[in-house]
């Protein structure tokens, strides 16, 4: 393969502690200067293609500004979810005053992990149930942390995993194609000795037997096992939820129904105005398809967000033609076979051609047997190693673990944090003991309006607002208790990866810092690194 070899910058051009993103031939790199040496991988990030250089360097670690994957600067290797492939790396020397980088043409930004094969004389089964965003993360960490047993993967789906954030979103508006939805293909599973099981429903786990019963009939022992099934749509338990037409939105069948009903449609109700509901009234809006939402809460994401960005979210929707009965009930959806109104708690008739369905989910744990399971939702309680029994783990949505920021228990139904977990499970089946430390991270994208969620925050005291939220640029940092627990961003991408790695590191400023507009987040995470390695010193 050709070399390719260029002076990419002077020495004297970048501080210690600054990127910059620079071209060889066709590809794209960023460069790094650390204590005095230059290092370089690919430019761009391996989840959603973010350029990196707009992220934040936090001493190795870049953190990406969309979603808050982080690498590692000097050997390329992905340390956070959600993308999964890591950096590839780029040789770099210094000649008199010139950087110069060699690399083959038309190298590529990215790199599978290196992943270790399977050993016959390892007669260990592990099993992931689930093939969501846990489930895929775990069955490659499994193989990076070094296990060489038998791995099956599980799933009640007809396909191999997929990116499930964009059947709401890109997918749902037709800015990714089919094409683009599967996060690996079959040739990858099969190179790296990971059984896929599709059309498979687990009926039963028996965590004291560890042995695992299929709808069919067959069973499964295993030696350790990861129960990373997610959740199931909550129903409207009203008469004529069974009538065509009405759908939940959670599987790629899912999405593929509703786009099909909306071909032929006019009108939509879509009943909830959390994330999935939102998100599908604005992809039905794009569809061309008049939306109205349907509520009990007084405004969109009040109890998640609050008032101000509720009234934020709104006036979007609002902007672009949706209507919202807020602080209403559906009692009764009619039609003859097939969906043509719905009835609102106080005699309101909507005509609808479909109905979406977003009103949450709860943990798919029916199945598990010999297990404690949380009182109030049926979710599986974790230890800080994700571990609830012996040779069983949980991720995801359907998991309870203790935040080891407040050491309360929680329950998140996020895409990133099910990778994060995922992970941690894996290395922890594969006898590398790692806790659990990460962070929630959420983002939606609502019409032409983005919007970031970084911790987890139940209820607060008080919500510091940074920004403009009319010129919708700004961020609101929930407190409670004088501390920071969560953060809600829009078009503040780098200082919310800034933000995310000052609550990684604990070291979030004071609330009254925090009213001066002027902070400058990224400095101080440069000042939180600078301090710890001083003290190392």
């Amino acid at each position: 393969m050709k070399q390719l070899e260029a002076v990419v910058a002077k020495v004297g051009e970048l501080q210690d502690g600054e990127m910059r993103q620079v071209s060889v031939g066709n590809t794209d790199l960023l460069l790094v200067k650390l204590a005095g040496e230059f290092h370089a991988v690919g430019a761009y990030c391996s989840h959603y293609q973010a350029p990196l250089v707009k992220g934040v360097l936090s001493g190795e670690r870049v953190i990406c500004p969309w979603h808050n994957a982080c690498f590692n600067v000097k050997t390329g290797e992905q340390q956070e979810p959600p993308g999964l492939d890591s950096l590839c790396r780029y040789q770099v020397r210094v000649e008199a005053e010139d950087v110069i980088v060699n690399l083959p043409e038309n190298s590529p930004p990215h790199r599978t992990p290196a992943m270790v094969e399977s050993y016959p004389a390892d007669q260990r089964t592990f099993v992931v149930l689930g093939a969501g965003s846990a489930g895929a993360h775990a069955v490659e960490a499994l193989r990076i942390a070094g296990y060489q047993g038998r791995i099956i993967m599980v799933t009640q789906e007809d396909r191999l995993p997929y990116d499930r954030t964009w059947l709401s979103k890109d997918y749902f508006i037709g800015k990714a194609s089919k094409d683009q939805m599967p996060l690996r293909s079959a040739d990858f599973y099969h190179d790296h000795q990971i059984e896929v099981l599709l059309n498979k429903s687990v009926v039963r786990v028996e965590a004291a037997d560890k042995l695992i019963t299929f709808a069919d009939g067959d069973s499964l022992a295993y030696d350790a096992v990861l129960i990373a099934t997610g959740g199931k749509p909550r129903q409207l338990e009203v008469p004529g939820k069974e009538l065509q037409n009405v759908f939940l939105l959670r599987s790629f069948a899912d999405t593929e129904r509703i786009l099909a009903a909306a071909q032929s449609a006019a009108k939509a109700v879509v009943v909830g105005s959390s994330f999935i509901g939102m998100e599908a009234a604005s992809g039905l809006t794009q569809q061309g398809v008049t939306v109205t939402v349907v509520s009990h809460s007084s405004l969109p994401f009040i109890k998640i967000l609050g008032a101000e960005i509720g009234q934020v979210f709104q006036q979007v929707h609002a902007e672009q033609g949706v209507v919202f009965k807020l602080g209403r009930e559906v009692a009764q959806i009619e039609g003859d076979g097939k969906v043509e109104a719905v009835i609102l708690d106080d005699g309101e008739r909507l005509e609808a051609d479909l109905v979406v369905i977003g009103i949450g989910v709860q943990p798919a744990t029916e199945f598990l047997t010999g297990l404690e399971l949380d009182a109030t939702d049926q979710s599986v309680i974790v230890n800080e190693y994700l571990q609830a029994a012996d040779g069983l783990y949980a991720a995801g949505d359907i998991a309870r673990y203790q935040d080891w920021r407040t050491g309360e228990t929680q329950r998140v139904e996020h895409w990133r944090i099910a990778a994060q977990q995922g992970r941690t499970a894996a290395y922890n089946m594969a006898g590398r003991p790692t806790q659990f430390r990460g962070l929630p991270v959420f983002w939606t994208m609502q019409f032409e309006f983005p919007l970031r969620y970084l911790g987890h925050a139940k209820q607060w005291d008080e919500i510091i607002f940074n920004g403009d939220l009319q010129q919708r640029q700004f961020i609101a940092f929930y407190v409670k208790d004088n501390r920071v627990l969560a953060i809600a961003s829009s078009q503040r991408d780098t200082e919310t990866a800034a933000i995310s790695e000052l609550m990684r590191l604990d070291q979030m400023p004071s609330p009254d810092a925090l009213r001066n507009e002027s902070l400058d987040f990224t400095a101080m995470v440069a000042q939180v690194v600078q301090a710890s390695e001083s003290q190392a010193e």
